[in-house]
């Protein structure tokens, strides 16, 4: 692994490249071809001016990168945050390339990503900056181009107002351009739980593989949105005992096990997971680094870093975010020897369902949940089996497996098309 400076660390960009050279360099990957796959094929900065409801003009720099599309459209989520950069949405396009290659669905990878603060923004402002964004994107989007979907900061209704501008300017309504929409305008059932119901069950097959049971298997979960809570849920309907929450605003913990379905009724109702009666409050930060059988981090990236990665201690480690371990933690957490499931493999759930979103539209035949999950299940502990048999044969853990199989998959078509003179 090459050597990172700790501002390298934590850009998720040069995270990304390392772990990716890596893998081509394992594969003997052809020069060019690595040239082709190392940078994306399109990167798109725009300035969106959007009416404010006082009555001024402010601009926001959105971003929309592809990096491929050798097997097919690009995918990926769009994230409205104050945080968003450049490289971060590069960085989540690439892995977008491989968690699709890795679940061997037909999309490549994308991603945007608005700078922006969404909880201080009203609904109406929100839906004119999402309009413009979009229709600044117009011929860059599409159900053969690219398809977008939600991500932190946008919900199921960005996505219906992305549908609706984008028909208004085919003249036609073409629900298959996004996914992660409202069922009633072709979204599909299961679709909000199944990144979550995804990492449930590769933690299932983890369990299998180190012969160890559901039945009092202690997890703390990090981050309790989207994600989280419904791995949550799904885990503790399974017999696992979810001993730690920990959220932005403050931790959880109950060694006997947290009542889920009771928090996210308290969530609901007060807005926060503190002040919680059936667990007493941790410190968010201490709260990863306690004893336990699965961490789950499942907020967003570098939570995991060279400062931390030497307390953390878990048996498994499942990563329910994009990007939350450093390179540099992934060497410490190997002498430790953490069982990784990455972020490539353990939360392809989402985007594995918004396919089944996009070919559903496609067809006009919609499925029901039991289908949908019955799918779901079967990818991911199907995937889950190629990357942990091709960390077996080639003698690498299980991120760099993930990433080789990935990186073969996309060269291999790469390959078979050719280069377009």
């Amino acid at each position: 692994m090459q050597t990172l400076t700790l501002e390298q660390e934590t850009n998720p960009w040069e995270a990304q490249a390392a772990r990716f050279d890596f893998a081509a360099k394992k594969l003997n990957l052809d020069e060019g071809i690595w040239r082709v796959l190392s940078q994306p094929n399109r990167e798109i900065i725009i300035h969106i001016p959007v009416g404010m409801d006082d009555g001024s003009i402010e601009v926001f720099t959105g971003y929309r990168v592809q990096h491929s599309s050798a097997r097919g459209p690009g995918k990926g989520g769009i994230r409205y945050s104050p945080n968003v950069t450049l490289d971060e949405v590069r960085a989540l396009a690439s892995w977008m390339t491989w968690k699709c290659a890795v679940v061997n669905i037909p999309f490549g990878g994308a991603k945007g990503g608005v700078i922006c603060d969404p909880k201080k923004m009203s609904q109406g402002e929100l839906e004119r900056l999402t309009r413009r964004y979009t229709a600044e994107l117009i011929e860059f989007l599409g159900p053969e181009k690219d398809v977008p979907a939600p991500d932190m900061g946008t919900d199921e209704q960005t996505m219906a107002w992305i549908m609706d501008t984008y028909s208004m300017h085919m003249r036609q309504t073409v629900n298959a351009v996004v996914t992660g929409k409202p069922v009633n305008l072709g979204g599909s059932r299961g679709r909000k739980e199944a990144t979550g119901r995804g990492v449930s069950v590769v933690c299932d097959e983890a369990l299998k593989q180190l012969g160890m049971t559901a039945k009092g298997c202690r997890v703390i979960v990090q981050g309790f949105g989207n994600v989280g809570s419904n791995t949550a849920k799904h885990l503790a309907e399974k017999g696992y005992a979810i001993i730690g929450i920990a959220e932005y605003d403050g931790g959880l913990f109950n060694a006997k096990g947290i009542d889920i379905p009771a928090l996210i009724e308290h969530r609901k109702q007060a807005g926060t997971i503190t002040g919680f009666a059936g667990a007493e409050a941790a410190d968010k930060d201490e709260l990863i680094t306690r004893q336990c059988d699965i961490l789950i981090p499942a907020a967003t990236e570098n939570v995991i870093t060279s400062h931390n990665a030497d307390r953390i201690r878990c048996r498994i480690l499942c990563e329910g975010a994009n990007g939350p371990t450093t390179p540099l933690a992934d060497e410490v957490l190997g002498d430790k020897h953490v069982f990784i499931i990455p972020d490539i493999l353990a939360n392809a759930g989402g985007v594995t369902t918004s396919y089944f979103e996009w070919v559903q539209d496609r067809m006009g035949y919609f499925w029901t949940e039991p289908e949908v999950n019955q799918r779901l299940d079967h990818i991911m502990s199907q995937s889950f089996k190629d990357v942990t048999a091709y960390a077996k044969t080639h003698g690498v853990n299980n991120r760099i497996a993930a990433y080789m199989l990935a990186i073969d998959r996309v060269a291999y078509t790469t390959k078979q098309r050719g280069m377009y003179a």
